[in-house]
């Protein structure tokens, strides 16, 4: 293609580096970045036929008005990568058309010679963005993998919020995140770190609320040997296996005055030391602090220090309330329900009209994991096909609230759960399940689609 690719793999630091034909080793234009390793490739399909997991996630091109159109060609089939450009200083090189393409294809780009250190800290940011799209991808795509369920939906909120993660993931600053429990805080803190320089590194989650107070220093900074009764070892705390990576303070507000002082001291000093120890470790690592507290009024009414409330508010991210986010309601609602029904393996089910209005109403106070909860225990204890509001445990309040739902939402339930009835007689064959609906095999993807079955 003639233009060269400097591609960090996914999930590991090596780098498939594509050259023109017959070129064997790395052109003296292309640095060598701290961290990469280049791997001389040939051809496109090098990338393309490898594993899912293991296909680049950024790649470097050189571009200059005689590759243009290999260039294009390239990022048009690679459009799941996120490129960095190099390009000569030479200001005749900036041609109007090549001009639009770096600003609306590229990452970001760097002037040749390229700088190797500011070069690596570009592919970092790259690799973030380019994870955190993928799982953006994956919503779309109704993934079930835990870590995502949190933040799915297309409600305006959530896209906000989305946003403001890629946004965050991208530096190291400390994170503060409020929300009400059961929102998503820590799938959102989880989120952060995997799009971030520290994805490969550890994530360690510490509910600050369920530590014993005369745990806490030891939970946190870890202990030495003899340093108080019971302590026959030296353990590591928290804060120490984080180092490297990211560190998640759950509910924050629950430590005490003192405690805080002592956590205070180490966020300032990004050193830790041992109870009953003296030596002090230095500590690289990204603190995100959440909770359901309004820290802001606990530091009006002195039960939270406002030097650790500022320290720790340095970047803030609000989670919305499942009540907040319209429509996301029904689209977590199916998709746990495909969920539960392939763990405890039990026939295909649908909610009924009456219970999509149900849970529009209600507040959720427990929020996502409150309709986690209620869907589970529907699937288990329930025999039939149609999911009740009963079912889940929701009140009708309103004798003709049957006039809240659409006829449009009533005929798409219908056709979701004789679909899924279909499939599971079928097994799951498309073709048997189409001739039984009596309908084509494209007409059947089509629907399962647009009402988000899964085959």
């Amino acid at each position: 293609m003639g233009a060269p690719i400097l591609a960090p793999v996914a999930a590991s630091s090596r780098c498939a580096f594509h050259a023109s034909p017959g070129m064997k080793i790395r052109p003296p234009q292309i640095p060598l970045v701290p961290g990469w390793h280049l791997e001389l490739i040939h051809c496109l399909d090098d990338i393309n036929y490898r594993p899912p997991k293991e296909i680049p996630s950024v790649g470097l091109m050189q571009v200059n008005p005689i590759n243009f159109d290999a260039c294009h060609e390239l990022l048009t089939a690679t459009e799941q990568i996120e490129w960095i450009a190099l390009v000569d200083s030479n200001s005749k090189a900036h041609t109007p058309i090549m001009a639009e393409m770096l600003s609306s294809c590229f990452f970001d780009f760097h002037t040749i010679p390229a700088d190797p250190q500011l070069l690596a800290l570009t592919l970092g940011h790259a690799a973030g963005m380019a994870n955190l799209r993928r799982q953006a991808r994956s919503y779309v795509d109704g993934s079930l993998d835990k870590g995502q369920l949190g933040i799915f939906g297309d409600s305006p909120i959530i896209k906000e919020l989305r946003n403001s993660l890629a946004k965050v993931a991208r530096n190291s600053a400390t994170v503060l995140i409020h929300g009400e429990s059961g929102s998503g805080k820590e799938l959102a803190a989880q989120a952060i770190h995997d799009s971030s320089q520290r994805y490969h590194a550890p994530f360690v989650t510490v509910n600050c609320g369920a530590i014993p107070t005369e745990l806490v220093q030891s939970e946190l900074f870890g202990h030495e040997r003899g340093a108080f009764t019971g302590a026959h070892q030296r353990r590591t705390g928290h804060l120490e296996r984080a180092n490297g990576g990211t560190i998640l303070l759950d509910e924050i507000g629950e430590l005490s005055l003192e405690h805080q002082v002592s956590l205070l001291r180490v966020l300032e000093e990004r050193a830790v030391t041992r109870v009953g120890g003296s030596e002090s470790i230095a500590l690289d690592v990204r603190v995100i602090a959440a909770t359901h507290v309004d820290l802001a009024a606990a530091v009006e009414a002195k039960s939270f220090r406002e030097d650790l409330y500022y320290r720790l508010n340095v970047l803030r991210l609000d989670i919305p309330p499942l009540r907040e986010r319209g429509d996301d309601i029904i689209e977590l609602a199916n998709l746990f329900l495909e969920r539960f029904q392939r763990l405890h393996k039990t026939p295909p089910r649908a909610f009924s009209p009456q219970s999509l209005g149900a849970m529009r109403r209600h507040q959720w106070p427990g929020n996502v994991r409150e309709l986690r909860n209620r869907i589970e225990r529907a699937v288990v204890m329930n025999n039939r096909i149609i999911i009740t509001p009963e079912d889940l445990g929701l009140e009708i309040r309103n004798p003709l609230w049957r006039n809240v739902e659409t006829l449009k939402e009533a005929r798409a339930q219908g056709e979701r759960a004789v679909i899924l009835r279909t499939l599971a007689n079928c097994s799951h064959n498309i073709s048997a399940a189409s001739r039984q609906l009596g309908i084509s095999r494209v007409t059947l993807y089509r629907t399962m689609r647009r009402l988000g079955v899964r085959s």
